[in-house]
């Protein structure tokens, strides 16, 4: 009985010491999105990506040849030097009309707009639309 009593004594004074020792647990987040640390975000962001299965696939660039390259430099010359012309021929020296022109496939309207000039360039080949805004001062 001596040795029950002994043992018990034992056991709570080590409950009682722990007891004595324990402290209150605080929930912190460690997403910086739900409150956590704002230098964790690096650390989650390289953890997600590493885990990540889905990869984007690699687009195969085709290496041109000089001669390739030249022959892309020389159209976009041509195309720039053309187009340049047609607008000069168009409108001359003077700025933008007001109105709508035609070259080619291409539908081109010219009006006033709340933010300047409105060109709108309409392709009739494939409905493509491009609307360029030139600020007034």
């Amino acid at each position: 009985m001596k040795l029950r009593l002994s043992i018990l004594t034992v056991l709570f004074s080590l409950f009682s010491f722990i007891d004595a020792s324990a402290q209150q647990f605080v929930y912190k987040p460690v997403n910086p999105a739900f409150g956590g640390d704002t230098f964790n975000y690096n650390w989650l962001l390289s953890s997600a990506e590493s885990q990540n299965k889905f990869k984007e696939p690699e687009e195969e660039r085709e290496e041109l040849s000089e001669l390739e390259q030249f022959t892309q430099d020389l159209n976009r010359q041509l195309l720039n030097q053309l187009s340049r012309q047609l607008f000069e021929d168009e409108f001359g020296d003077e700025s933008f009309e007001e109105g709508t022109f035609t070259f080619g496939s291409l539908f081109v309207e010219i009006a006033p707009g709340s933010g300047g000039l409105n060109i709108d360039i309409l392709d009739t080949n494939t409905g493509e639309k491009t609307q360029i805004i030139v600020p007034t001062f």
